[in-house]
């Protein structure tokens, strides 16, 4: 059975920084891109970095130059590292595995900006 666990979510001041990670356990096979999304109160749920099997990645325009998306095959792991933090970055994020039939999504994790 596959499992996607987030985690590094928390409370963070404008400025700071957060390192965000996804763990799937369970055989995925053919992974074609590994996806961070976040949901703000009241918003609906917004691409915010992918990274394909080769390496490639996109982001929203909200967030380049700030957050970086990587991921490690060996450990199963997709990692979203977020730097200078803003109040309107605060959202539950969400890491996504998809296939070329379906996708796998985490439960979320909590990321609080104050200002």
């Amino acid at each position: 059975q596959v499992q996607l666990v987030d985690s590094g979510g928390g409370l963070v001041q404008a400025g700071g920084s957060l390192r965000l990670s996804c763990v799937h356990s369970g055989s995925i096979f053919s992974i074609n891109t590994m996806d961070w999304y976040r949901q703000a109160p009241g918003k609906q749920r917004e691409l915010v970095a992918a990274i394909t099997s080769g390496g490639s990645t996109n982001y929203a325009d909200s967030v380049k130059g700030r957050f970086t998306i990587s991921r490690d095959n060996a450990k199963n792991t997709v990692y979203l590292q977020m730097n200078s933090l803003k109040p309107e970055d605060t959202a539950v994020y969400y890491c996504k595995v998809a296939t070329k039939f379906r996708a796998y999504w985490g439960q979320g994790t909590q990321v609080t900006v104050s200002s």
